[in-house]
């Protein structure tokens, strides 16, 4: 099975996706949207978190092979790169979204010599904003950053733009046409549901949604 559709099938079963086609969430961004996710939930079921965690591991190993020490971002990359990091026995650091304002007002809590070679976990990357000033926050600090990988994106083209625009290279478990095929093979969704949802999907990706 692959990896994006395995990742998807264990975020349905621990809840952190929720289907609705026809009762729409309200994004933060005023966007309706039938799907809302919340890696969070993956935490409290070892065997999803275990398949994410070695599926974070192998792509790194894959896609970064000279990483040196795993990056969470605060708060819900944090469980996700501890974990990967025991996996590859490496340090692990992790990085709010704004520097401390008190004590030496770092944004970075951990540990890593000046030049080391580091790769950022994200939970879920939408336009890839709070991934970016992660990557910029370990710069500054004296980090060479590889990459970024997430649980989950939406594979928007203001992600792959505002990546390709820092030069920073990533890359995601599971993504949102996988989770449609899992809900289906699960029953998460009735397949009379899918064309509704897949037009939404490439109207998001459009920016045809406001």
């Amino acid at each position: 099975m692959a990896i994006q559709h395995e990742v998807a099938k264990g975020m349905l079963e621990a809840g952190a996706v929720e289907l609705r086609p026809h009762d729409l969430f309200t994004w933060a961004s005023g966007i309706k949207s039938p799907i809302y996710c919340d890696t969070r939930l993956t935490i409290s079921y070892p065997t999803v978190r275990k398949t994410i965690a070695q599926g974070l591991a192998a792509l790194i190993q894959e896609k970064f092979p000279t990483c040196e020490v795993v990056a969470g971002t605060a708060t819900a990359g944090i469980p996700h790169a501890a974990w990967v990091a025991d996996i590859l026995e490496q340090p692990m650091v992790y990085v709010r979204s704004k520097p401390k304002g008190h004590g030496r007002g770092k944004q970075t809590e951990g540990k890593f010599q000046e030049g080391a070679k580091v790769v950022v976990i994200e939970d879920i990357v939408s336009t890839g904003g709070s991934s970016i000033n992660a990557v910029e926050a370990l710069n500054r600090e004296g980090a060479e950053v590889l990459g970024v990988v997430s649980v989950y994106s939406y594979l928007l083209p203001a992600a792959i733009e505002n990546f390709e625009k820092a030069g920073v290279p990533y890359y995601s478990l599971s993504d949102f046409e996988a989770l449609v095929e899992a809900a289906e093979e699960t029953g998460a969704i009735q397949k009379e549901d899918i064309p509704g949802l897949l037009t939404w999907y490439k109207d998001l990706k459009a920016g045809n949604l406001k």
